[in-house]
């Protein structure tokens, strides 16, 4: 049985270690609302770790590794829009190609930085409002990085539906041509969303090497975390909310693992490290079934079963990884 203290220490942990999936899933978000895939996610989150390790160890400034952390997420997203975008590549193809690049980029770069000590993100609890109990020790007793996790979420909703610019944003991921006749450049669009989205993308890698789990390495404890992501986002039907909510569930599930190994000591660790990712694909599939017409007639007009199929629904940008060609 589990403590107030314990527990107060168990969704702390959860907030703390969503954080980086949280912005990874939230960029992705933002950049599939445009119409663009980018499946660069986990070569891309481990190349910005060990940039922005590496930067911060050289240069003593945690501000400059978050910062160059960042551009190297926006670089790799500006390399997939270019070819996507303006030279009609497959997007599947060259999302996939750069994370296997990126990813083998960042172990042989960051060989030198792997095992010393360098710069790390502390706790900054915010004055008043850490006091709250357990609501402070959960969501204000935390570094800058998990704030800004939290503080995105709310802040992606309402840009992509409260604002004249996340307006535009779904247009072109919904019908680009008929954004085109109403003066708006689709390309220019999937381009500035993808930048933002690899902006987030690249913090999320930095957050991993410089706050939740400080130094680089091989492994270096953020690999799958791009396809995690990418699954959330389908998970949350493309709904930034929904979204993060599936970040802090995985989260949850992967805190959970670490107690289960001691409540089960006969079952091998292994089994509660993996068993998050086959549960985030089974709940993927069961998405999948959900948009069936067998499972919609099923439903009815049956309370319970169609919340059931709005908490598992979601729909794809029409113009998701379709490049638009002006004529």
């Amino acid at each position: 049985m589990m403590t107030d203290l314990n527990l107060t220490i168990l969704f702390a942990g959860v907030v703390a270690g969503a954080a980086p999936i949280v912005l990874a899933t939230l960029g992705e978000t933002i950049t599939e609302k445009a119409g663009l895939i980018n499946l660069s996610l986990d070569g891309s989150i481990l190349l910005s770790a060990m940039t922005a390790f590496a930067v911060s160890y050289e240069t003593g400034s945690l501000m400059l590794g978050f910062a160059s952390g960042a551009a190297a997420g926006a670089v790799v997203a500006l390399v997939v829009g270019l070819f996507s975008v303006y030279l009609n590549q497959s997007q599947v193809a060259v999302g996939f190609v750069l994370t296997l690049m990126t990813r083998d980029l960042a172990y042989f770069l960051g060989n030198p930085y792997a095992r010393i000590q360098g710069p790390q993100a502390g706790p900054l609890p915010i004055p008043l409002l850490k006091e709250i109990p357990f609501l402070g020790p959960v969501f204000f007793s935390h570094s800058l990085p998990v704030y800004l996790s939290l503080g995105l979420i709310g802040f992606c909703w309402w840009y992509l539906y409260r604002t004249p610019q996340g307006l535009r944003l779904r247009a072109v991921g919904e019908h680009p041509r008929a954004a085109y006749a109403r003066g708006i450049d689709p390309r220019k669009i999937q381009m500035l969303y993808a930048l933002a989205g690899g902006l987030l993308v690249g913090l999320a890698g930095a957050a991993f090497s410089l706050a939740v789990k400080p130094g680089w390495g091989r492994p270096q404890g953020a690999e799958g975390t791009g396809w995690i992501a990418l699954a959330l986002v389908i998970f949350g039907g493309w709904r930034p909310i929904r979204a993060a909510v599936g970040a802090y569930l995985f989260s949850f599930l992967q805190v959970m693992g670490i107690h289960f190994q001691g409540w089960f000591p006969s079952i091998p660790a292994q089994v509660f490290q993996v068993a998050p990712f086959p549960l985030m694909i089974f709940t993927l599939l069961l998405m999948h079934m959900a948009q069936k017409e067998a499972v919609v007639i099923w439903a009815g007009d049956h309370p319970l079963r169609n919340a059931v199929l709005r908490l598992f629904s979601g729909t794809a940008p029409t113009a998701l990884g379709k490049p638009y060609q002006p004529e």
